[in-house]
């Protein structure tokens, strides 16, 4: 996923009266009068069911068990699409100082990870429901200090739980939430104010027709198109494979060029999509794009999401790590028959344009490197940044409140990164001194709205690389174009489920497409 705020406030709004108990119980979710979601649990005897459909997301059904005296109970989830095989089986089984975890992707067969995280509770990331009634849990256990392993990552992340009235204060990972509980445990309303996103009880039975069921993610070629996809599946030397979608042009004969593309932050699918976004998919639509100017390209799932392996690995992965995936990816499609060994670049997006440098630098035998909004900042000034603009949205807060809550980030995000290697090495990451280095041409595009890698970052990294010698330098910024190539006045990361169009704005392509062809010329 893209480089997202780490600080998110709840503020509460109204809910309808408490169900009958153990009656099965909708909650909305919602970004302004726009449904993107629901979720609907159902509390039992030993424990709580819940199912969430995020619009253009699988569906994911979890079963958390009711924990013991003193202790943590088990939490089995399993994610797909209506009238589909499940696309993965988890199930996570805390053990003293440790947590089980058994994960089966479609039909393969179940892998075993062993994972140490003393009184860490396994959380449903997406869920705001499951987070409340973690909370709860420890709120009842009396705990206030609560790590949390989650589920979609395998990390384990600093939480603490706060009470306030009838109100839980709970920080996930530095993510601060507000949730609202009723005398039964069961959350009664809340919302995330950063994402413009409010969490309300229905006030009766949802209709069927509030969200269409997600259709699998389909990678084949629009009809008609001039270039050809094929499913593939690409071995690392450190015991996982990658799947991903290989297009090439129909006809083409010779070696081609061949383009890479790396995404952003969070692991993310191979055409980069977004809860809540149903029709975006950046990695999707260049492809489509140099295919039809005579370019491959190879997309893929992120390690441990869809058809990658190497799950197991995530909560020790940092983006270091990622690079050597991104390392098994062109050392395969120098081994291809119809891809020229020699013509091969990459295409980094946020994240991804912070892994591209590491990659081509050690490895001179890439053609070019392509930063889509890729930092020029350490992480830390970034998500310095980025929280202060959602203390900036946090509503009905005077001037001393926002103060307090500003001074509690150093401390949040210090913890945070003290129990998550990805974050600690994102935020001691300097991308300047990688950068300098490169001596391949380098194209940088950046929206003029983008708050989450601000503009003037590009103007930095292209000052930097010209400093050091590097002549061929292409830098391209897109007014009125956000973080993630949308068109977007005011670049809000709250207002993005919102836009009136999910399709990657035409310049952006076009700048890509053509730098792309000019610089793959035999």
């Amino acid at each position: 996923m893209t480089l997202a705020p780490l600080l998110l406030l709840a503020a509460l709004q109204g809910a309808a009266p408490a169900p009958p108990q153990g009656a099965a119980v909708p909650y909305l979710y919602l970004r302004g009068a726009d449904t993107i979601g629901v979720e609907t649990i159902a509390p039992g005897a030993k424990g709580v069911r819940g199912v969430l459909q995020l619009r253009g997301q699988p569906a994911i059904t979890w079963e958390q068990q009711h924990p013991p005296a003193a202790g943590r109970g088990a939490l089995a989830l399993e994610a797909g699409y209506p009238g589909h095989p499940p696309l993965q089986r988890a199930r996570f089984e805390p053990d003293g100082d440790s947590v089980h975890v058994q994960v089966t992707a479609g039909s393969a067969a179940p892998q075993a990870m062993h994972l140490l995280a003393p009184g860490a509770y396994p959380l449903v990331n997406s869920s705001v429901l499951h987070a409340a009634l973690l909370a709860d849990y420890a709120r009842r256990g009396g705990r206030r200090e609560v790590p949390f392993l989650l589920t979609a990552g395998a990390r384990v992340v600093a939480g603490t739980v706060t009470v306030q009235g009838d109100t839980l204060l709970v920080s996930v990972a530095g993510t601060l939430m507000r949730l609202e509980l009723d005398a039964t445990g069961a959350p009664l309303r809340g919302a995330i104010a950063s994402q413009g996103l409010t969490v309300v009880r229905a006030p009766g039975v949802i209709p069927a027709a509030v969200l269409a069921p997600a259709p699998p993610p389909d990678y084949r070629v629009p009809a008609g198109a001039p270039y050809t996809a094929e499913d593939v599946v690409i071995p690392t030397a450190r015991g996982y494979v990658l799947g991903g979608t290989f297009t090439r042009p129909a006809g083409a004969t010779g070696r081609l060029p061949a383009v890479v593309t790396i995404s952003g932050s969070g692991q993310q699918e191979r055409d980069e999509r977004l809860p809540g976004m149903a029709d975006y998919g950046l990695f999707r639509e260049i492809a489509d794009t140099l295919g039809r100017r005579g370019v491959a390209v190879l997309r893929y799932d992120d390690r441990g999401t869809g058809a990658s392996g190497g799950r197991e690995t995530l909560p020790r992965a940092t983006s270091a790590d990622f690079a050597a995936d991104v390392r098994s990816v062109v050392a395969w499609l120098r081994a291809r028959p119809d891809v020229d060994p020699a013509r091969i670049l990459l295409v980094g997006h946020s994240e991804g344009g912070l892994i591209a440098p590491m990659v081509a630098v050690a490895d001179t035998g890439i053609r070019g490197v392509a930063l889509l909004a890729g930092p020029a900042y350490a992480g830390r000034r970034i998500l310095a940044f980025q929280n202060e603009q959602a203390i900036a949205a946090m509503p009905g807060l005077s001037a001393a409140q926002r103060d307090s809550v500003r001074g509690t980030v150093p401390a949040r995000l210090d913890s945070a990164a003290a129990d998550n290697a990805w974050l600690r090495f994102f935020m001691q990451h300097d991308p300047l001194p990688v950068a300098r280095q490169l001596r391949q041409p380098v194209l940088i595009l950046q929206g003029n709205t983008d708050r989450q890698v601000t503009a003037e970052q590009a103007d930095t990294l292209a000052a930097a690389l010209a400093a050091a010698g590097n002549r061929a330098v292409t830098m391209r910024r897109f007014p009125d174009t956000n973080h993630l190539f949308l068109a977007d006045p005011s670049g809000d990361p709250q207002r993005y489920t919102a836009l009136p169009s999910y399709r990657i704005r035409r310049e952006v392509l076009g700048a890509l497409a053509d730098w792309a062809v000019r610089v793959a010329k035999p």
